[in-house]
């Protein structure tokens, strides 16, 4: 037993894309033996707990979002044998395991779907004008004539929660797998479900409905409904010993919508995005930061915070050059609460932007022209030719032989020793993921920070070296100080004074 059931209030966690961590067999795509034995280096790296996307049984029509059975393992990740041994020596390394689970939608290969059992999904006799996340119609025909909806790709049919099957049958699945000992779950789509009675029209609008999300309201997400299923779940976590949690994947209009999702009757945490769809610049930082801290006070507990995951742009790519992503890195890390790191951020991987278009595999790619590929290309381990992958499922630009983690290893200004350096401290330091947040007078492209008595972080987002006005001790900085007290542009310094 690991101990401490308020873990998952300042944790820090690895979220770890299956396909794309680690390949034990050589077969090119990473599985759950690959993720066991990395397990040494995701202890050194300083991690609580890792995350895993989906590994179930899947067709993979959308990299294992699309799942074909909820109570096992896909033979390209290994056996339920596998994933039994990689939870078992995750916890003798002290680090928990948080599984993703996918209630919104099944898989069209569900054995459900394929013996036609159309009251655990949503068929109707015609369609409305609701749109895909992915593009296109939400709707499928089917041979005789009937629609079935699908709010993301037609393989992923929605899953009617209105009936009662459908809400004992993910019951059944919480259990199997915390009965295999995970700590906790990822909801993916977690405002998702429950749909507006009557499934009415969006009606018109300028532009994809789906850039609606977070801004106004629409028909088939974050319906009041969704809540009574997480008032269902929540005694079953609690049943548990250990202090299981869940934290939502939750894209709704408001913070008092959001918090709603959380409480002791409901879900522990939901994910904060804005953090990771800020801008390089202090003012934008300090924006999301204080909305941020007063959605965490509104729902009574600590927020999330990330700057990478399996949907976006790596920040790299994202906020212009490493040396930025690093400074957000140890900004992010300084801040009250949990953060969620993403496999490679830790070596300053970049988006990958040319992939050639056939061999990418997201399903966004195909219905509206953008992709998600870039951001999943497997991370490079060794700096041989092969990167320790034998034909990966998604080509490894050359260049990145120079950033992987053996190349990093013994470089003590490497990226993923600046990872290592920041977890270290932030253990070492309680009050870097807890205790108070006060602003300090700072120039305008500048974030001063005092996060305890006497422990400052300075964020220089400008062009130009600033004096902050603080001296102490440098306890980190994501690059190169001049030693005239300064901080360079682009640049995060944490100081204890």
């Amino acid at each position: 037993m690991l101990g401490n059931d308020d873990w998952w209030r300042d944790a820090v966690v690895y979220q770890v894309y299956p396909r794309s961590f680690a390949d034990s067999d050589g077969d090119g795509v990473g599985d759950l033996e690959g993720v066991r034995g990395r397990l040494p280096y995701l202890a050194r790296l300083g991690v609580d707990a890792i995350w895993l996307s989906p590994f179930y049984t899947s067709p993979m029509a959308d990299g294992g979002y699309d799942v074909a059975d909820y109570q096992d393992v896909d033979p390209m990740f290994g056996t339920l044998g596998d994933f039994d041994a990689l939870v078992a020596d995750a916890h003798g390394a002290g680090i928990r395991v948080i599984v993703d689970l996918v209630p919104n939608h099944s898989s069209d290969r569900h054995p459900w779907f394929q013996a036609g059992m159309r009251d655990r999904y949503i068929f109707r006799d015609r369609p409305n004008d609701w749109e895909s996340i992915f593009g296109g119609p939400a709707w499928t025909q089917v041979e005789d004539g009937q629609w079935y909806l699908h709010l993301f790709a037609p393989e992923q049919p929605d899953l009617n929660w209105e009936n009662p099957d459908v809400r004992a049958e993910f019951r059944a699945i919480l259990r199997f797998w915390l009965d295999r000992g995970v700590d906790g779950f990822r909801i993916d789509v977690a405002h998702g479900m429950v749909k507006a009675e009557g499934l009415p029209d969006v009606g018109s609008k300028d532009g994809r409905q789906a850039e609606m999300l977070g801004g106004e309201q629409v028909p088939y997400f974050d319906q009041d409904g969704v809540h009574d299923i997480y008032r269902e779940w929540r005694p079953i976590l609690d049943s548990y010993p250990g202090g299981r949690m869940a934290v939502a994947e939750a894209w709704v209009t408001s913070p008092e919508r959001l918090a709603r999702y959380i409480g002791p009757d409901e879900l522990h945490q939901a994910f904060n995005f804005d953090f990771m769809l800020a801008d390089f610049h202090a003012k934008s930082f300090r924006t999301v930061i204080e909305k941020s801290l007063k959605e965490a006070e509104l729902v009574g507990a600590p927020t999330t915070w990330v700057l990478s995951n399996h949907d976006k742009p790596r920040h790299v790519t994202r906020h212009g050059g490493l040396a930025r992503a690093r400074a957000a890195t140890l900004l992010m890390l300084a801040l009250p609460g949990s953060a969620y790191l993403y496999n490679g951020e830790e070596l300053g991987l970049p988006e990958v932007l040319d992939l050639p278009d056939e061999l990418r595999q997201d399903p966004a790619f195909l219905r509206r022209g953008d992709s998600r590929d870039g951001c999943r290309v497997p991370i490079p381990w060794t700096s041989s030719g092969d990167m320790g992958w034998t034909d990966p499922w998604l080509p490894m630009p050359a260049s990145w032989a120079a950033l992987s983690a053996q190349a990093q290893e013994d470089d003590p200004g490497s990226t993923l020793n600046l990872y290592r350096a920041a977890l270290r401290i932030r253990k070492e330091h309680p009050a870097l993921g807890g205790g108070t947040l006060t602003w300090l007078d700072s120039p305008e492209d500048v974030l001063a920070i005092e996060r305890d008595p006497g422990l400052v972080v300075v964020v220089n987002t400008g062009e130009e070296p600033v004096r902050p006005g603080v001296t102490g001790e440098v306890l980190a900085t994501s690059g190169p100080l001049p030693g005239d007290g300064s901080v360079p542009p682009d640049t995060t310094v944490w100081l204890q004074r």
